[in-house]
């Protein structure tokens, strides 16, 4: 008969929610390692002094010692640039907007860390993430649940929206049932190092600089317009009367997903940018141009033209859109039991991004592609993000913007 622990490998980020997560699974009877990612240290790029990977990585073992787990550095700062960084830049040149957290964990943490734990004989690996796993049996088949946080202010799911069932199967999250507060608490209470400090901003070499300061190292400033669009522009009664004429659903949806392709002649020169690529639709800050009642902010962008339009106040008819699309090759079904077949559609609700309040929707599967059509408009849709969707508290789906 065997009677070896199940062995988890935790993810030990050096922060309170993983070294909870630790002591927790520890609690329960694991066979407990520790393992730090160390992602960046490129020495080209002048923001190493700002990543505190060292100071974390101290941390995290400082924790491990406490705990009396085994600890192990695994550097996958090659494959991090490879995998996220360059992509990155990639699609920013492409005047996308795309999001490093959401790709760290399904090519990180749910794929390279996760076979490297598996090497290690694991049966699980573990992360401080404000989620919950469940499972659920349909003939015959069980299939793993992603659900919410039960702290709806650190709820995480978002960023694992891009997990499938064969990550979801290697994972545990053992702090998704607590509150923050709870989490701090029982780390004060186990004198763990980390129980006080204050949560990390995003990834450590973006959430310590100005985005394009980073983007600035391979992006190079670039001069161009910045174009103001009034609300009561043609462009938007041209755009209505294209809805109103569409000949079939399909149709309407693919103008109403489709951004405005602006030009000059819809709008007036109001000032100059450094770079087309360093914004992102739904921006308002860093514009640099005054004088208007109400906030601009960013409508569009056109990174071949090199020019930015912008629009005054958050009810702009170009900040706002009811329906995204997104193509066949981007859509993920973290519940593949639930994919829809051309001409289906589901209610739902969804995230265009993370901490979004869930909005109501209705999912449109056609043959060539999904569009999620919103109940409300919704403010700043970027090509490049992530839409999740969700039935009550699991999320069973998500694609990237198009």
């Amino acid at each position: 008969m065997n009677n070896r622990k199940k062995r988890v490998v935790v993810g030990l980020s050096g922060g309170v929610d993983s070294s909870v997560a630790a002591y927790l699974l520890q609690q329960e009877g694991y066979e407990v390692i520790g393992l730090f990612m160390k992602n960046w240290h490129d020495e080209s790029v002048t923001l190493e002094a700002e990543c505190p990977w060292v100071e974390d990585a101290t941390d995290a073992l400082l924790v491990a010692q406490k705990l009396g787990i085994p600890y192990q550095n695994i550097d996958l700062s090659v494959e991090y640039k490879e995998k996220i960084v360059d992509y990155m830049f990639n699609e920013y040149e492409k005047g996308r907007t795309p999001n490093p957290d959401v790709l760290c964990n399904r090519e990180i943490k749910f794929d390279i860390f996760l076979k490297e734990a598996l090497k290690l004989g694991a049966d699980f690996v573990a992360t401080g993430h404000y989620v919950r796993k469940s499972s659920t049996e349909i003939d015959g088949q069980t299939f793993y649940q992603l659900k919410t946080g039960l702290d709806p202010n650190k709820d995480q799911s978002y960023f694992l929206c891009q997990l499938t069932q064969d990550q979801l199967k290697h994972a545990l999250f053992p702090i998704g049932e607590l509150q923050k507060s709870e989490v701090r608490k029982i780390a004060e209470e186990q004198n763990l190092v980390t129980a006080n400090k204050k949560d990390s901003q995003g990834l450590c070499f973006i959430g310590k600089v100005h985005l394009p300061d980073f983007l600035k190292q391979q992006l190079l400033p670039k001069e161009g317009n910045i174009i103001e669009i009034p609300s009561d522009s043609y462009c938007y009664i041209k755009h209505q009367k294209k809805i109103l004429e569409a000949s079939t659903e399909e149709e309407r949806l693919a103008i109403e997903a489709t951004p405005i392709q602006y030009t000059l002649q819809d709008g007036k020169v109001v000032g100059k940018h450094s770079g087309a690529h360093y914004f992102t639709i739904g921006q308002r800050k860093g514009i640099g141009v005054g004088g208007y009642k109400e906030p601009l902010f960013v409508i569009e962008k056109n990174t071949i033209s090199n020019q930015l339009f912008v629009g005054e106040g958050n009810n702009h008819p170009g900040l706002n859109r009811k329906v995204l699309k997104i193509e066949t090759a981007d859509i993920h079904w973290v519940r593949t039991d639930l994919k829809l077949n051309p001409g289906q559609t589901l209610e739902v609700t969804a995230q265009i991004r993370y901490r979004q309040p869930h909005q109501k929707a209705q999912l449109i599967q056609t043959k060539d592609g999904l569009f999620i059509e919103f109940e409300n408009a919704q403010s700043g849709i970027a090509a490049g993000q992530f839409a999740a969707w969700y039935l009550n508290d699991e999320l069973i789906g998500s694609g990237v913007i198009n």
